[in-house]
């Protein structure tokens, strides 16, 4: 099939479909927007999930994570929950392109009342790539796909983490990935609560460098007991990928 078929009555204006060298997949991203990162495609490989989970990534922008969740695990369902109609639009083209119609589900909503879209304690897994920065941290993208997708514009880590803790049934699965700088921050939150820390992992871009992502686990309501993981080191050298990335990348 020629990528002109393939790509009639999915496109719109200014978008594209890109490959993700899984299972055939491929996704809908908009050229002129805020496309997904490593981070995301980073946290699909540090999550765990279980034959028969049921799975909600929380701000999934164009569905990447759920989609990557989909073709990496044997979880039963995906959903995916987008605040922004136009992404998760193209979230719901992506779905159907790869025919997952039976497997994932985009759900229009606010993350600040997630917990009033789902029924509570109902999800074994919860994803969350969230927006990094907030107010004390970098001055805001005026276009607006790209300031909330950065900037805790529309919700902080709190309301992140809140109804992450409303969703999940008990002794099931958080995960997040964020910026070291917010740390203590981050893990104040979780055990405010009850979501434990039980696992961390830190990305850095080179080995001599300092890291600048780090991706956690928490259990709601484990025990006061984390596990530090070796390191993921991004690139063995300039503009070569490490055997690690390359592996979550399916090179």
């Amino acid at each position: 099939m020629t990528e002109r078929k393939l790509s009639e009555g999915f496109l719109k204006e200014n978008e594209r479909i890109d490959d993700l060298e899984r299972n055939g997949y491929r996704i809908i991203q908009r050229t002129d927007g805020f496309c997904f990162g490593m981070d995301a495609v980073l946290l699909s490989g540090f999550v765990s999930v279980f034959p028969g989970e049921k799975v909600l990534d929380m701000g999934c922008g164009t569905g990447i994570i759920p989609i990557l969740l989909e073709a990496k695990t044997e979880g039963s369902h995906f959903t995916g929950l987008e605040i922004q109609e136009e992404v998760a639009d193209m979230a719901r083209r992506s779905v159907t392109l790869n025919h997952l119609e039976n497997k994932i589900q985009i759900v229009s909503g606010d993350i600040k009342r997630a917990g009033e879209l789902f029924p509570l304690s109902s999800f074994d897994v919860i994803t969350s790539n969230p927006p990094y920065m907030n107010d004390a941290h970098g001055l805001k993208n005026p276009e607006d796909r790209k300031a909330i997708s950065r900037h805790e514009v529309l919700c902080t880590l709190e309301d992140v983490v809140r109804e992450a803790a409303r969703l999940l049934k008990p002794g099931k699965r958080f995960y997040l990935v964020h910026r070291p700088y917010r740390l203590g921050e981050i893990i104040t939150v979780l055990k405010e609560y009850r979501l434990e820390p039980k696992r961390m992992q830190f990305v850095h871009p080179f080995r001599d460098r300092d890291a600048n992502m780090v991706m956690i686990e928490a259990f709601r309501g484990g025990g006061a007991m984390m596990k530090v993981e070796k390191p993921v080191i991004v690139f063995q050298r300039p503009g070569v990928y490490s055997d690690e990335i390359r592996d979550v990348y399916g090179y």
